[in-house]
């Protein structure tokens, strides 16, 4: 009994101890590793966190680099993006504190199908590729987590693809205004997130060129405000309705 009662003690100071590392006391509740962190064996894990910080436009992921780890966004905004045809720069998605970064290719491939850069001053928590593998081995509440994300991640991906190919220029410009206000909201009247027209046009699929035109022809219907580059979108409701039969309108 006193073996026993022994080992909970210790059990009980090694939680403790793991509550109250950088882990413990993050507030980013999206992030999977903080949401299993009672649970037994993540500890090693946790302990081997490394703390990376980055300043604005540096990039950390580099597309056909080998994969290491897994990145976990703590605080700041970053874009993800890969190469198309032509060598064209096509950005995936952006990521906010709590997201996963570099999870496409984490298990299935060599190397990264990615780059990542980051839009402000942002701090990553990266956990390397084999201490993570092992610990999804040993936690099946980890592992369940992953597996949820992943299949939330295909289903995006699919309703994206899908979406975006039945859609006009006009159509995607505005799926990706909304999409920007839903990720990162406005101040002010404009979206916290300050992007170039490239960007935009980037993550819509189109020409730069195509953007400007569309951003002066949804400003001129009054959805639309511009202050050099500040966006912000002045009827939500009725650039939602434009998109409304693709039905498309996750926070992917």
């Amino acid at each position: 009994m006193r073996e026993g009662t022994n080992q909970i003690s210790i059990y009980t100071a090694q939680q403790d101890k793991l509550l109250d590392s950088a882990c413990g006391i993050c507030t980013n509740q999206n992030c999977l590793i903080q949401k299993n962190i009672h649970t037994p064996n993540i500890g090693k894990l946790v302990k081997a966190r490394k703390e990376i910080k980055c300043k604005k436009g540096q990039q950390f992921i580099m597309e056909g680099a080998s994969v290491t780890g897994l990145f976990f966004l703590l605080s700041g905004k970053v874009k993800v993006l890969r190469t198309g045809l032509h060598g064209k720069e096509q950005i995936v998605r952006f990521a906010t504190p709590g997201e996963i970064i570099g999870h496409r290719g984490f298990g299935t491939e060599e190397t990264y199908p990615i780059s990542a850069i980051a839009l402000v001053d942002c701090t990553l928590c990266y956990f390397s590729k084999e201490l993570l593998q092992e610990t999804l081995r040993e936690t099946p509440s980890l592992t369940y987590d992953f597996m949820l994300f992943y299949a939330n991640e295909l289903n995006r991906s699919e309703i994206r693809v899908k979406s975006l190919s039945q859609m006009t220029v006009r159509e995607r410009v505005i799926d990706t205004l909304l999409y920007i206000n839903r990720k990162f909201g406005q101040t002010n009247g404009y979206f916290s997130l300050l992007l170039s027209r490239r960007e935009y046009a980037d993550y819509a699929g189109t020409t730069e060129e195509q953007v400007i035109r569309m951003f002066s022809i949804l400003k001129k219907e009054g959805l639309l405000i511009t202050k050099g580059k500040r966006i912000g979108i002045s009827n939500i409701t009725l650039l939602k309705k434009e998109i409304s039969e693709h039905n498309f309108y996750l926070d992917s």
